[in-house]
């Protein structure tokens, strides 16, 4: 891989047109500089945007598709549409072809992941891609997944989402051994499906194996940090991602309505302004837009849909960080270290022997400061 990093987007995609994805690609091309954009879309809409942002010009190339995938088609409907021909597909292909490190969407999520595991198609040893979120925390960023790629899951699939996030934690943190929880409804061994304990008895016997086995954990645990890395299956992780950002919402209107009550308030407000806006750019969602599909054989990421140029940017931004540390390398190295187990040919959770666990170094990282200067530059 080349130290330019070449990022195939989906120009079509998403609620608010090219023109916000462009917008977040001229961001982008001023932070990082070495980075080069093929845009797939309409061309009639793209090159005329293209003149607005004269300066992606020098690194970018538009390649034309005339389809494009609407946010409420269903994904097997998307996939007879627009295979080999739409704009989704072509950012697909182009990972695929080789022709780019790292490929970026805004649009339909189940489209998306229809054509991603169709056409980049499943690593060896993985059971099902999974859709990892970057979690701001008490403590620092972590990782959440399944965030909705799959409904329900069992042993080896959640025993798979924990050797796919601990991949991408020591890509994004540069961790050694992060430590994993399995989301549950209690700590205790006896709580829970059997899925999740079966899971639970199997990483404890690879504890070590790249990773450091915490057990289970609960929802309080992932506001707090607890673990770098939570694992739990699509249907739950998607309901605790929601919450949180309709959380966030409600807090940050609760701290509205509350600074404008009466003069007093707002006098309060005036004197902590740089500590409110500091809070802000912690509680903004555009910071931290952008989630990785993971488990297949090239690196995809997922945009919220309806963000805007400085959330776009916030996923460039982590795409050009999973093309950088060469995510696919650390995720097949994950299951070399695993691979007996990820198999599971022939065992029962009788079988097996949990070891001791490893402590484990955290490193406080975040990328929510990185927004005021993304704002500066819009």
């Amino acid at each position: 891989m080349s130290e330019t990093i070449t990022i195939s987007v989906d120009a079509m995609g998403g609620d608010n047109g090219p023109r916000i994805v462009l917008h977040g690609a001229r961001l982008a091309l001023r932070e990082r500089g070495n980075i080069e954009f093929l845009f797939h879309g309409r061309r009639e809409i793209l090159e005329p945007l293209m003149e607005e942002f004269e300066e992606l010009k020098a690194v970018s190339s538009i390649h034309h598709s005339d389809i494009v995938i609407g946010m409420d088609e269903k994904p097997s409907a998307a996939l007879r549409k627009g295979r080999n021909t739409s704009s989704m597909w072509q950012s697909l292909q182009s990972v695929k072809d080789g022709k780019a490190d790292v490929a970026i969407s805004g649009g339909n999520t189940g489209a998306l992941m229809a054509m991603a595991t169709f056409c980049l198609r499943p690593i060896k040893g993985v059971s099902r891609p999974a859709i990892a979120a970057i979690w701001p925390t008490e403590r620092a960023d972590i990782i959440v997944l399944d965030v909705g790629a799959t409904i329900g899951g069992d042993a080896k699939q959640l025993v798979d989402f924990a050797i796919l996030g601990t991949a991408l934690a020591r890509a994004l943190f540069d961790q050694e051994l992060p430590s994993v929880g399995l989301l549950n409804i209690g700590t205790e061994d006896l709580k829970g499906i059997d899925s999740v304990r079966e899971a639970a008895e199997i990483l404890k016997e690879r504890n070590g194996a790249g990773f450091s086995f915490h057990g289970f954990v609960e929802g309080n645990d992932i506001g707090k940090g607890t673990v770098d890395v939570v694992v739990t299956e699509g249907f739950v992780g998607n309901i605790a991602l929601k919450t949180a950002e309709g959380t966030a919402r409600q807090v940050g209107s609760y701290f509205r309505k509350a600074l404008k009550a009466d003069w007093v308030s707002r006098l309060g407000a005036l004197i902590s302004i740089r500590a409110l806006s500091a809070l802000k750019r912690k509680m903004d969602p555009r910071a931290i837009n952008g989630g990785v599909f993971l488990g297949l054989n090239g690196i995809v990421i997922k945009s919220h849909g309806g963000t805007d140029e400085i959330g776009f940017n916030s996923a460039l931004d982590l795409a050009y960080e999973m093309g950088r540390f060469r995510l696919i390398e650390k995720v097949n190295e994950g299951l070399k270290k695993f691979e007996p187990e990820t198999a599971l040919k022939d065992q029962t959770v009788d079988e097996k022997i949990p070891n001791g666990k490893k402590p484990n170094g955290k490193k406080a990282v975040t990328k929510s400061d990185k927004i005021n200067k993304t704002e500066q530059s819009a």
